[in-house]
């Protein structure tokens, strides 16, 4: 009997632990992640115990311990912060824009920030619109700051050290919905990627060849897993081929690997929980006119949860919150099905 696939969180925390065993200077930062609470989430549940003295506790004060960690990387530490809810992040954002990402270059030579700061983020589970929101879009365009998301389908105990390694503060996003979710559970598709540094992630249906496609999905995190519950429907039901791209790194974005499945689909979508304006799914789509806008039949389509805060009813939270069925919806109407 195969083993079971680990969890995304016990995966998250795997890729955390490996770090503190293979990096002296590795330090974990946040509001109640030491045993034997290990986090909101559970994710950096052991970690203390195993690593003493390297997993702190801080006050609450999104502010003060981002710039404290953030004085430790100038000082040659590797942090990685915690902040217990993506939403927080907005009162360590004069931290991180204002005082991590320009230290990088303002000081007339380049000087290393490897500072990580962990944002569990997006809706999904009754939290209600201050604990539930996905606020990406905010930190993209900083110079030097660096915006990653991570998912099931990419190996985040390779790419945690990649992210230090840059030597740029990165804020690196963790849709909470995913945390309890098996790591590439569905059966209907087959993953690869796009790139050698596994930064490009591809979901492709396993009973079709790769070169058949008609819609290429492009979407982050936990949006991924509702454009695959989306492509299966529209598979199983209508015969349309997608195939899903979920990247690593949102900015900065290099959008070259898309671009051989953009021609290939010609109708291409950028999904992601953001609300509507000044979106990273809009950046995606600017950089795809730019570059193969003669192999496209339309415009990328650009799905966004709706223009509202987030309600902590669950069935008026579904109303806002870009799911599956939005998803499968609106490549149906641009596919003009």
């Amino acid at each position: 009997m195969n083993a079971p696939v680990e969890r995304f969180a016990e995966h998250v925390n795997r890729a955390l632990g490996r770090m503190l065993a293979d990096d002296p200077a590795a330090v974990l930062l946040g509001e109640d992640i030491a045993d034997p609470y290990g986090g909101a989430f559970k994710v950096t549940r052991g970690l203390s115990t195993r690593f003493p003295g390297r997993v702190l506790n801080t006050p609450l004060s999104e502010g003060g311990f981002t710039g404290l960690a953030a004085g430790f990387a100038l000082a040659g530490g590797h942090p990685v912060v915690e902040i217990m809810f993506a939403d927080f992040v907005t009162l360590a954002f004069d931290q991180l824009v204002n005082f991590a990402a320009k230290s990088v270059t303002m000081y007339g030579r380049r000087l290393p920030m490897p500072l990580v700061v962990r944002c569990p983020t997006g809706g999904g589970r009754g939290y209600g619109p201050t604990h539930s929101q996905s606020l990406q879009k905010h930190f993209i365009g900083v110079p030097n700051l660096h915006v990653a998301e991570a998912s099931p389908m990419h190996d985040l105990v390779a790419l945690l050290p990649r992210l230090v390694a840059r030597g740029e503060p990165c804020v690196l996003f963790e849709d909470k919905t995913l945390y309890p979710q098996r790591m590439q559970v569905d059966e209907l598709f087959r993953y690869d990627h796009l790139d050698d540094e596994g930064l490009f992630a591809r979901a492709y249906l396993d009973a079709v060849p790769r070169e058949q496609l008609d819609v290429l999905i492009v979407a982050p995190g936990g949006v991924a897993v509702r454009a695959l519950a989306a492509a299966r429907r529209l598979f199983l039901e209508q015969e349309l081929v997608c195939q899903v791209v979920v990247p690593f790194e949102l900015y900065p974005l290099d959008t070259g690997p898309l671009l051989g499945l953009a021609a290939q689909a010609g109708i291409v979508a950028v999904a992601e929980e953001s609300t509507p304006g000044g979106t990273w799914g809009g950046e995606v789509a600017v950089e795809l006119y730019e570059r193969a806008w003669g192999r496209l039949r339309r415009p990328v389509v650009r799905m966004t949860s709706a223009d509202s805060v987030i309600p902590a009813a669950a069935h008026l939270e579904q109303r806002v919150l870009l799911g599956a069925a939005a998803i499968r919806r609106q490549i149906l109407e641009a596919v003009g099905a």
